[in-house]
C-alpha cells in the first residue's frame, strides 16, 4: 500500500528546490551557493538557515535532480532518510502527517514530496525539454504533454530553432 503525506505546498517546495540551479545569461547559477545567498530562500520555505541544513539540502537537490532526469535510482535517496520518520496525528479534519527525526528536515521534506508526486502524479515531474535549460516542470495538463518549464521562454526558443532549421533546409 502506497502512503503519501504531502500537500500542494510540499510539491511547490520540491519544484522550487529543483529549480535553484537555473541557467542565467548562459551561465549555470546556484541560488543556494552559500548560506548568505541561500538564507532568504530558506526562510521563505521555513527551513532553518544553518550550514548543516543547507549542505544536506544541496546534496539532496543534486540526487533528486538526477533521479528525476533518470540518471540515478531512487535508492540513492536513502541516506537522506536515515533516522527520519513520519508520524500521524489525528485532527478534527483527518490525519496530519509530521516529519520527525534526522538533522536535515528540508532534505527529507523534499524527498517525501518527490515520493508523493511519484505516487499521485507519476511521470508528471520532469526536466525541461530544452537541453540548454536546467529547470524542471510539474505537468498538470490533462494530456500530460507539457515539455518546457515555460512556454514563453523555452518553448518559444525551441520552436524558433526548429523553424530556423526548417527554413534554412528549404533554401
Amino acid at each position: 500500500m502506497d502512503v503519501y503525506a504531502t500537500t500542494a505546498g510540499d510539491e511547490a517546495f520540491l519544484l522550487d528546490l529543483l529549480n535553484t540551479t537555473p541557467v542565467i545569461d548562459g551561465a549555470p547559477t546556484d541560488l543556494l551557493a552559500d548560506l548568505a545567498t541561500a538564507a532568504p530562500w530558506l526562510a521563505d520555505h521555513e527551513i532553518a538557515a544553518t550550514t548543516g541544513e543547507l549542505a544536506a539540502l544541496v546534496r539532496a537537490r543534486g540526487v533528486l535532480q538526477a533521479v528525476v532526469r533518470g540518471d540515478e535510482s531512487p535508492s540513492a535517496l536513502q541516506p537522506f532518510l536515515d533516522r527520519v520518520h513520519l508520524a500521524p496525528t489525528g485532527t478534527d479534519t483527518g490525519l496530519q502527517w509530521r516529519l520527525h527525526g534526522g538533522d536535515a528536515t528540508g532534505a527529507a521534506r523534499a524527498i517525501v514530496a518527490w515520493d508523493g508526486l511519484r505516487i499521485t502524479s507519476p511521470g508528471r515531474l520532469r526536466p525541461c525539454a530544452n537541453t540548454e535549460c536546467r529547470l524542471f516542470l510539474l505537468d498538470r495538463s490533462k494530456p500530460n504533454t507539457a515539455r518546457w518549464c515555460s512556454m514563453a521562454i523555452c518553448g518559444n526558443r525551441m520552436k524558433a530553432r526548429r523553424h530556423y532549421r526548417r527554413s534554412r533546409a528549404d533554401s
